[in-house]
């Protein structure tokens, strides 16, 4: 995988201070076998895990550039999931305070999953379900089923009440309303970014293939399950995760501030090859 971005300005910056979340984790459905953030103009990077657990590499730039670039590269294996979903929590073990107390952080409502009358009616569909796991399950139909997959039909600051009004967005406003409505129902949930190849499982082994950044979510039922409301699809072999939060705002692949001109140009890609 390699994630790459770069930025152009229109004079001189004199100062920069980043941090780039672009390195795989390892977790029991994925093992990272090399991994790398590369940075121009050149800097020292500091490699940390942040409250998250996400891997995070900081950097700063005090010389003048006109031109930044971060790039991340890794090699992932990833494997296949349990197909039979694991034992769950009963509503009643969901709701006790050491579940609710451990995990709330997770259930708390942020600026991109607020709450408003029209989350909380669709919600209201699902409360009635016989386990929380079947609750989740109805909210990633209902997204998948009712919600429509636009590019640029929203930014990156559309909140969840916003998506749904709209009845539109990406993956990242699938993620935000899915985030929105499990938590209304009591169950923690939290925004997982990543990758997902866009081939099926016999995509070509060495093609470079152009992908983008994806976000699904997790539950956490006992253990955490992974849902992708977006595509629909079980969350498998062609995932792949970098990093978990809250929801966007706690895992852009790039953020930080700058002292200097204003950015004339941005270039973002990503690009994916099947190894074997």
């Amino acid at each position: 995988m390699r994630h790459h971005t770069g930025f152009r300005y229109g004079s001189d910056v004199h100062a920069s201070y980043n941090e780039a979340r672009l390195t795989p984790p390892n977790t029991e459905h994925q093992a990272v076998i090399e991994s790398r953030v590369e940075v121009h103009p050149g800097a020292t990077l500091t490699k940390y895990r942040d409250y998250w657990g996400t891997w995070v590499h900081s950097f700063d730039i005090n010389r003048k550039h006109q031109e930044l670039s971060v790039s991340g590269h890794s090699v992932v294996e990833t494997g296949m999931r349990t197909t039979e979903p694991a034992p769950s929590l009963s509503w009643s073990e969901m709701r006790a305070t050491p579940v609710q107390d451990a995990w709330c952080e997770y259930l708390s409502t942020t600026l991109y999953t607020a709450l408003d009358d029209e989350v909380r009616a669709v919600a209201d569909q699902f409360a009635r379900a016989n386990t929380p796991r079947e609750a989740v399950e109805g909210v990633m139909e209902w997204i998948h089923g009712g919600m429509e997959y636009e590019k640029g039909s929203t930014t990156v600051t559309t909140t969840a009440p916003e998506a749904l009004r709209a009845r539109r967005g990406v993956c990242q406003d699938f993620a935000h309303l899915g985030l929105a409505l499990v938590r209304s129902l009591g169950i923690p949930a939290r925004y997982t970014s990543g990758y997902l190849h866009p081939s099926d499982e016999d995509a070509p082994i060495g093609e470079v293939t152009p992908g983008e950044s994806h976000a699904w979510i997790e539950t956490w039922m006992g253990e955490w399950s992974a849902f992708d409301p977006t595509s629909g699809d079980d969350v498998g072999p062609r995932h792949v995760v970098v990093a978990h939060g809250r929801d966007y705002g706690d895992v852009p692949p790039l953020k930080g501030v700058y002292h200097g001109g204003p950015a004339e140009a941005l270039d973002v890609s990503v690009e994916l090859t099947r190894l074997a």
